[in-house]
């Protein structure tokens, strides 16, 4: 198995490397923009973020522009798929490249999932729902069956999304909210059920991104 490079020497960068050496990686290294992180999870830092020397290539980084950006930056490059052996894949479940599958995650039949998908730790995709690109699926948030997540858009941890339900890219959907019908226009949507609270543009769209 080759070098595995991953970007983004962060706590996220931390359970990606995890997850990378439980699939068989023996050979990771970081990258990242301060250079006064020398190691990330035991491993060292090598140089930055556009200094990727041969391997195949993680990109570790919340904000969804940048993780856009960095992808397609090394798009010639290996960019795979990595899920950790507690999550739960059914057959059939596409997966695009970059995106993470992490611990105790649960991806049912028919799903979709985009290029540079963070599904965290104990969240769940059931059947059918389409997941954009670059988008960030919280610890412990639920998208029940048939949704469908544009692209950038972030499931804050522990949030709802009922069943059929459609939201546009570029949204970020707060901690614990439930949403019950369409989002049709960008913006920070909170509370039970979920209603805007701000609009705004994410950086898929040019404007502000959510943290990390």
């Amino acid at each position: 198995m080759n070098r595995l490079i991953i970007i983004g020497a962060s706590g996220h960068g931390k359970v990606v490397a995890d997850i990378a050496a439980l699939n068989g990686y023996k050979d990771i290294v970081f990258l990242d923009d301060d250079e006064n992180i020398k190691e990330c999870a035991e491993y060292p830092v090598i140089g930055k973020s556009v200094e990727a020397p041969d391997g195949e290539v993680f990109v570790a980084v919340g904000n969804p522009e940048t993780r856009k950006r960095l992808m397609e930056l090394y798009n010639k490059r290996i960019q795979p798929v990595l899920i950790h052996p507690s999550a739960v894949v059914a057959k059939g479940v596409e997966l695009s490249d970059g995106s993470v599958v992490m611990a105790g995650a649960v991806i049912n039949p028919g799903a979709q999932i985009g290029k540079g998908v963070i599904v965290n730790t104990s969240s769940s995709i059931d059947h059918d729902c389409r997941v954009g690109d670059y988008c960030h699926i919280s610890v412990g948030a639920h998208l029940c069956g048939t949704v469908t997540v544009g692209d950038g858009t972030w499931i804050g941890a522990g949030a709802t999304v009922s069943n059929n339900v459609i939201i546009c890219s570029g949204c970020m959907i707060g901690a614990g909210a439930v949403v019950v019908k369409n989002i049709e226009k960008q913006g920070t949507y909170v509370g039970v059920p979920a209603k805007m609270r701000s609009k705004h543009h994410l950086t898929m769209q040019g404007g502000t991104a959510p943290p990390e």
